[in-house]
């Protein structure tokens, strides 16, 4: 920047000689002489700057965020090629000091600047993604640099026209309310719209789960999986991808009034409980040990903590037992289940165990009918 401010110097000095030696004693060829002048002397002083930057764009080139961003100096030219502007443009119409003239180049200057300024401001967004959002765990940090690269367009050039508005002296205030009223009357036609995103907004907030967690699915089609992976949490809507491998799409505002259960929140181990009964003449010692063994022959289930067979009830026609075992993987849960039941039945029938199912008796009772009196 140094070398930059002392090359406009030396142009500032050849421009205040050039314009003494040809200074005459008629004001409107001076002022022609002037603007002539001046035009060279800014298109010379831009061709300096041009060179400066172009060789600081060489010499940057072996840091990695220039390498990372290579339209970095492009935007960082158009910046300083739209403040010359801004800067010759003020020069040259101030002598005629007409008031509307010089805001409407100001107002433009705004909304010229503002497509670098854009291009500046998602160039950082993605320095910023890559160096930050890249390195966390969490996923919801790319959801986050998604959304402001999506928007980033739309909130610089709306900042620009509220600034060129104000330099014109429009009163943007009732362009505001009318903005207002006509939000309230587009919100009631599209509540539904509406609820979603600020529901899709709370979900990256609130972080109920992330991209990757495995969550129960309300919605699934009958006979189908009811938990599923999720693959895209969206502003209005979230995706999940059942264990059938199908994507199931619920909206924000939905989710948002429901239980959200996630197997893998906290950690990717869980405790699964499989329910067996057995009739009430049968050793219950026994039937635990035969669960324990079948469980710890699973590669899956965890030896720490054991597992371990409880009685949870004495029901009509059975003991209910439990057996309940910690898997390190919360996506074997069905197969961990399906799996010990499978080998249940058949430990069962050779150890001589039964496994009870309703029984009635029907007695059936015949009566002479009445003779004839």
């Amino acid at each position: 920047m140094s070398s930059i401010k002392a090359q406009l110097d030396k142009v500032s000095e050849v421009y205040h000689r050039l314009e003494a030696a040809f200074h005459t004693d008629i004001p409107l060829v001076d002022q022609l002489i002037n603007t002539v002048l001046a035009l060279i002397l800014f298109y010379v002083a831009w061709l300096v700057i041009k060179r400066i930057t172009s060789t600081a764009e060489k010499r940057a080139a072996r840091y990695e965020v220039f390498k990372q961003n290579p339209g970095l100096f492009i935007a960082i030219q158009k910046m300083l090629r739209y403040a010359l502007i801004m800067a010759a443009g003020a020069y040259l119409i101030k002598p005629y000091d007409i008031l509307l003239v010089q805001n409407l180049f100001y107002a433009l200057v705004v909304m010229l600047i503002a497509t670098p300024a854009k291009e500046f401001m998602i160039l950082a967004l993605k320095y910023a993604e890559s160096n930050i959002a890249k390195k966390t765990e969490t996923q919801v940090d790319d959801i986050v640099f998604d959304l402001l690269n999506k928007f980033a367009g739309a909130i610089v050039y709306v900042s620009a026209a509220v600034i060129a508005l104000d330099i014109l002296g429009i009163n943007v205030m009732p362009f505001i309310a009318g903005a207002g009223v006509a939000g309230v009357a587009i919100g009631f036609a599209a509540k539904d719209t509406l609820s979603n995103l600020i529901a899709g907004v709370l979900l990256i907030v609130d972080r109920p789960f992330e991209i990757g967690d495995r969550i129960e699915v309300w919605d699934a089609p009958r006979g189908s999986a009811t938990w599923g992976d999720v693959i895209d949490i969206g502003l209005r809507a979230t995706k999940i991808r059942t264990t059938d491998n199908i994507v199931i799409v619920i909206p924000n505002n939905k989710i948002m009034t429901r239980d959200i259960i996630n197997y893998t929140l906290l950690s990717e181990s869980i405790r699964v409980r499989i329910n067996v009964g057995i009739a009430y003449d049968a050793d219950v010692q026994k039937a635990s040990a035969i669960l324990v063994g079948l469980a710890e022959d699973v590669p899956w289930i965890s030896q720490y903590p054991p597992p371990k067979v409880v009685v949870r009830n004495f029901g009509d026609s059975a003991v209910d037992l439990q057996l309940r075992v910690w898997i390190d993987d919360a996506r074997q849960r069905m197969n961990t289940i399906s799996t010990i039941t499978d080998q249940t039945k058949t430990a069962f029938d050779a150890a001589g165990i039964e496994i009870p199912f309703p029984k009635r008796d029907i007695t059936i009772t015949q009566t002479e009918a009445n003779p004839p009196g």
